[in-house]
Parts: C-alpha cells; sequence; structure tokens
C-alpha cells in the first residue's frame, strides 16, 4: 500500500505537536524528519531532541532523513519507539555498506537517499541491503522547490532493480511533490511520498492530507 510521509520541515514549529495532530487525523501513515547539519546541505533545521517532543504525542512512526556529514555518530539518536526508518545519504557515506549494517543493528529499518546527479547505479552494490531507497526529485537543502522531471527516468530504473533484485525494497521521493504529479509518481512507482509545502503550505492542512490520500488510491 502507498504511504503519504508528510514532512515536518515545513510545518509551524510554533504549533508543532498540533499540526502533526491534524495530519494523524486525516489519515498520513508516516511523519518524516527532515535532519540537515549546515554541512552536507546549505541549511540547518532541528535535531533528535524537537524529534523526541512528539513523542507521546502520536503514534506515527517517524521516517527520519539524515542529510548530514558523517551520519554514524548520531545514528543512536534517533532511534525511538516510533522510530521505522533510519535514511543516511550515500554521497555522506564513504563506508555504506556499514553505516547500512550499523542501523539494521539498532532495529530499525534502513534507508538511502541519493541526491539528483547521483545515478541509480550507484546502488548496486548493496541493493539487496537495504528495505528502503528515497530519491531526492530537488537538491537538499531547502523545502519549496520545484520537481526535477529527471526523477521519473530515476524511479524506472529503481523500480526495474527492485523487481529483479530486492522485491520488498519500498521506493520513496522527496521533493516537489504536489496534487499535480503525485498520482504520476506513485503510478510509475513510488509507494512512500514525501510532501512538505504541499501539505503545510495548504490553508487547510487536514483536507490537504486527505486529497493527497485520495490521489494516491
Amino acid at each position: 500500500m502507498n504511504r503519504l510521509a508528510p514532512s515536518i520541515l515545513s510545518a509551524d514549529f510554533s504549533k508543532l505537536g498540533e499540526q502533526v495532530a491534524l495530519i494523524e487525523k486525516a489519515g498520513a501513515q508516516v511523519i518524516h524528519i527532515d535532519v540537515m547539519d549546515g554541512h552536507f546541505v546549505p541549511n540547518i533545521t532541528f535535531g533528535a531532541v524537537v524529534m523526541k517532543s512528539l513523542l507521546g504525542k502520536t503514534k506515527l512512526p517517524f521516517d527520519v532523513h539524515l542529510m548530514i556529514a558523517d551520519p554514524d555518530r548520531y545514528l543512536e539518536e534517533f532511534v525511538t519507539e516510533n522510530t521505522e526508518i533510519i535514511t543516511v545519504h550515500a554521497e555522506a557515506c564513504p563506508h555504506l555498506h556499514r553505516t547500512i549494517q550499523h542501523i539494521k543493528s539498532l532495529g530499525v529499518r534502513a534507508g538511502v537517499s541519493i541526491n539528483p546527479a547521483t545515478p541509480v547505479s550507484a546502488l548496486d552494490a548493496i541493493i539487496e541491503d537495504l528495505d528502503v531507497v528515497l530519491l531526492m526529485s530537488v537538491n537538499p537543502g531547502f523545502g519549496g522547490q520545484k520537481f526535477i522531471p529527471y526523477s521519473f527516468q530515476k524511479i524506472e530504473e529503481l523500480k526495474e532493480r527492485k523487481q529483479k533484485r530486492n522485491p520488498a525494497l519500498e521506493i520513496s521521493i522527496d521533493g516537489g511533490i504536489t496534487a499535480d504529479n503525485l498520482k504520476t509518481v506513485t503510478d510509475a512507482g513510488v509507494e512512500l511520498v514525501v510532501a512538505g509545502s504541499a501539505i503545510f503550505g495548504a490553508s487547510d492542512i487536514e483536507n490537504r492530507v486527505k486529497e493527497l490520500l485520495e490521489l494516491m488510491k
């Protein structure tokens, strides 16, 4: 089943608990946690403390996206009772296989994200070890960017590898997702859709989530 993961990067942090409650009530299945360090990407967001402030306030699982340098140093901090996935960037991990095994040893699903200019073939050596691949359809670092069209080609390439080598792999996408392209990306093979400003920038967050979920059916 396809899942929608609203990214709290675009939420109003003065109302974070309220807005998370709204997306959960509307039927969103996952919370996407975008962690940026100002080194790997040109922005700083938040760390594990903000994520953990949601514990006890939502039952939704956390999809933790570490857009940070040297993520191995911080993996344990993001493991909670709500954490389902921890995703690192292939470009940030010189020993990617070891990092993936580290994540799995913590009892959570292991994901790898690749930037727009990184080919899907960069994952060929480890694709059988992955639970999730997150394709960046914008350059990471800022919300509100436009979807990069050649991301569709990468979805197709990843879907082909999934079918041949790792049928259990979950394909995810992050960046520039709107009501106009959501159905197209899910039809192409994406199963876990991250959306930020398209949800939290709406005047009615709850209805926007419902609208996007309807498009994903």
